[in-house]
């Protein structure tokens, strides 16, 4: 059977593996150079590699105070219920977890606030996590199945470049490397080795992104995004970041795909809306993105369908919000 064919399959249509969850099939016989070449495009299936079943919202401002409510958006069937309140009224937060625990700092409750709660996504429990090393607002956050970094964003009424590591195991909180420049309002997405961070107001609305390395705790100059940005959002698979450029003013419906091999930063699919004030979370399949202020505080949604790289109407958050965040519980290569 020839080789020269995907999977060795002569036919018309080229055949294309249904990965890269566990589930999906690869029918043929293909070569170690083909399936190398899939790997990298991210649609090789991986034995255990599982998709996210839900992802946690903590809603932000309603329409203009902090909330404690939290919405639980479950892939399968797009539904979106309701979840365990937070300790307290916050927004401008950020989250980060794995596949057990999302970590939510509460950033405004009602002030800067070094409160965070730990959000056990079996039996939807929510509890007092480790503080942050200082009263913060407006901040970002990613990491990978050990570990959390999170931007604490502003400080002290300014910008910082101050984050923390949050270890999952034993909650324990230390300080971070460092960002390259003081900033505020940015977003954050990676993969199991790096986190990108998109720095936000570095004083004024920025375009530059850094790349911080898990091991050794290395941060690193990140390929810039294509417009400048503020209070955007991002999330993404092993592959890809996919971040909504966010911007005070005007708004925009600008997306960039981060791509973490190569450090290559493309157009990314538009948003439904032009939007600021957002927050983001998914699975290997898809980003929900909640839109944030649209024309004032909205219920609305976008769902991100990584695969083709379309963008659809996705189910809406219980109440008109922004400046929320999100965590989701797990997606093998990111945080599980």
């Amino acid at each position: 059977m020839s080789t020269r064919y995907p999977g060795g399959i002569i036919t018309k249509t080229p055949v294309t593996p249904a990965g890269p969850l566990q589930c999906g099939a690869a029918p043929g016989i293909w070569t170690l150079d083909q399936q190398l070449q899939a790997q990298k495009l991210g649609i090789w299936p991986t034995a255990g590699n599982a998709s996210a079943t839900l992802a946690i919202f903590a809603l932000g401002y309603i329409p203009t105070a902090g909330s404690t409510t939290r919405n639980k958006y479950t892939f399968s069937g797009c539904v979106s219920a309701a979840a365990t309140a937070a300790s307290a009224g916050s927004s401008v937060g950020s989250a980060a977890g794995n596949a057990t625990i999302g970590i939510f700092a509460l950033g405004l409750a009602p002030t800067r606030s070094t409160t965070r709660n730990k959000y056990t996504y079996s039996g939807c429990t929510s509890a007092v996590a480790t503080a942050a090393s200082a009263a913060s607002s407006q901040q970002s956050a990613t990491g990978n199945s050990t570990v959390g970094i999170f931007a604490l964003g502003c400080v002290a009424g300014c910008s910082a470049t101050t984050r923390n590591k949050y270890t999952y195991s034993g909650c324990t909180n230390a300080v971070a490397t460092a960002a390259s420049a003081a900033s505020q309002s940015g977003s954050a997405a990676g993969n199991a080795t790096v986190g990108i961070f998109a720095l936000g107001t570095a004083p004024c609305p920025s375009t530059t992104r850094d790349k911080y390395t898990y091991s050794g705790c290395v941060s690193a100059a990140a390929t810039a995004s294509s417009a400048v940005s503020y209070s955007g959002a991002a999330t993404g698979t092993s592959t890809f970041g996919i971040f909504a450029v966010g911007g005070f003013c005007p708004k925009t419906t600008t997306r960039n795909k981060y791509t973490y091999s190569g450090c290559v930063s493309a157009a990314a699919t538009a948003a439904s809306a032009a939007s600021n004030g957002q927050s983001a979370a998914g699975n290997a399949t898809v980003g929900i993105f909640a839109l944030g202020c649209v024309s004032g505080a909205a219920t609305t949604r976008n769902k991100y369908t990584y695969s083709g790289c379309t963008n659809a109407v996705a189910t809406a958050a219980s109440a008109a919000s922004r400046t929320g965040s999100a965590a989701s519980n797990g997606t093998t290569g990111v945080n599980a």
